[in-house]
């Protein structure tokens, strides 16, 4: 995809982000069949590996204010979603690298580069970190399995998952081979909720609850927003959904968006909303490392998340290895440089995955820094140089108000998550699963019982 009618002051990049695959090539018979398809996949492209945060956001915020936010946070991406086709059309482009070259030449390309690298390059940390979290604790269900066992420690599995799966896809070409992850990913993540739905019935009345469990508002609530924004981006693909729709314009797109953030949102807090009840302040980052390694249920959650975002893993590679092909490539890579270059990327990835261990901090640092200026900032400022309308007008008094606070989101989510770094119990049983050391599946465990052991362990709350 190219400009329409303008030469591009340089080849623009391919618009294959994270769900690019989503789009079906298949030609639907009538209306609502496409209206439909469209819907599911930018639900799909929302609904992803970001919503295990979710609740990690809930504690961040404080719970009550955390659902308003999560709520704000759908409604600038719902907003901010239609206003991006609707720079397209001013423009003429129809890719979202076409629109900021077109409204801001080669500065705004490079600099919309950057965070499509820094996005997915970083979302690839995340997922080594979730990787080794959850099948290592998965290894140690095995009967007979030693848990101190180097074989099924975290760095081992990252590193073997690394060159015996996730390698091997990355160095695929052609993204479409990778197409059946969409529904793969949508099934998976179905049974992850409904087992923190179960857990929040049968876990949640035998934890107890923190003393700031039901404070409105807390601090933090600003990285909380950059962990909300992780979850719910899904811009970089908007203009390849919108291109398969059969009749184009504004208003079905605004009512396919519309119906598809209502559908992510309620989904997102029944997720987020579950995993907090669940452990309050004590939920982590990963929601599955508040469970304890001898709940089957969880195990088998845990088993279907790492192989969700293993087989998700190659198309974010795919994304960042694009972008440098068309920075510094022209958009083409030969067969050895292909290579070269991915290898190169993952093994840098990799390494970083293996000296952090604790997921918020990377969701934290991916949402401010790279899903606030995709969502907030550039689509607003796109539309406020491009669009005639008078100063009145409800699009651009919104986007003077989300341009603004974009960047405050940006700056100010990076120096809290620098300087306040989150408590992280990685790899550390929780102290709820140590009474009489029974399954998680036949709880019988008084809440006095847990106090005490909370109490004996010293283990304070998070503040």
């Amino acid at each position: 995809m190219g400009y329409q009618g303008q030469q591009p002051i340089i080849p623009p990049q391919r618009d294959l982000a994270d769900k690019e695959t989503l789009v079906s090539e298949h030609k639907h018979k009538g209306k609502t069949c496409r209206q439909s398809a469209a819907v599911f996949n930018v639900v799909n492209s929302i609904i992803g590996s970001g919503i295990i945060g979710l609740p990690y956001s809930m504690k961040q915020a404080g719970f009550p204010l955390g659902i308003l936010l999560l709520f704000w946070v759908s409604y600038i991406t719902d907003f901010s979603l239609v206003l991006l086709i609707k720079g397209g059309t001013l423009s003429g482009t129809d890719t979202y690298q076409s629109l900021v070259n077109k409204t801001f030449g080669f500065p705004g390309y490079l600099l919309l580069s950057v965070l499509q690298f820094l996005y997915p390059f970083i979302a690839m940390i995340s997922y080594n970190i979730i990787t080794g979290d959850t099948l290592s604790k998965v290894f140690q269900r095995i009967p007979g399995v030693d848990p101190e066992n180097l074989f099924i420690g975290r760095h081992f599995i990252i590193v073997l998952t690394t060159i015996v799966f996730t390698l091997p896809l990355s160095l695929y070409r052609d993204i479409a081979k990778l197409g059946k992850i969409s529904l793969i990913s949508t099934v998976l993540t179905t049974v992850i909720l409904g087992i923190a739905m179960a857990r929040v019935i049968s876990l949640g009345p035998h934890i107890p609850k923190t003393e700031d469990a039901w404070v409105f508002a807390k601090p933090n609530a600003i990285q909380a927003v950059g962990v909300m924004s992780f979850a719910f981006i899904c811009h970089h693909n908007c203009f390849l959904v919108y291109g398969s729709l059969e009749e184009r314009t504004v208003a079905k797109w605004s009512r396919i968006i519309h119906v598809s953030t209502l559908v992510s949102v309620l989904i997102s807090i029944l997720f987020a909303t579950c995993g907090y009840l669940t452990f309050t302040g004590f939920t982590q980052g990963d929601l599955f490392e508040n469970y304890c390694r001898n709940d089957d249920l969880v195990t088998f959650g845990r088993f279907c998340y790492g192989v969700t975002v293993i087989l998700t893993y190659p198309i974010e590679c795919f994304v960042t290895r694009e972008v440098i092909a068309n920075v510094f490539f022209g958009g083409n890579l030969s067969s050895v440089f292909h290579i070269i270059v991915t290898v190169v990327i993952i093994t840098i990835a990799t390494f970083v995955s293996l000296l952090i261990d604790c997921l918020g901090i990377v969701l934290e640092l991916n949402g401010v820094l790279c899903a606030a200026p995709l969502i907030f900032i550039i689509p607003s400022a796109c539309y406020l140089k491009l669009s005639e309308e008078p100063r009145t007008h409800s699009d651009k008094i919104m986007s003077c108000v989300m341009l603004p606070m974009g960047a405050v989101v940006m700056v100010v989510g990076f120096v809290m998550a620098v300087t306040n770094p989150q408590d992280c119990t990685h790899g550390q049983e929780m102290f709820y699963c140590f009474p009489d050391n029974v399954s998680l599946t036949n709880i019988s465990v008084s809440r006095f019982q847990l106090t005490t052991q909370l109490s004996v362990l010293n283990i304070s709350t998070f503040q």
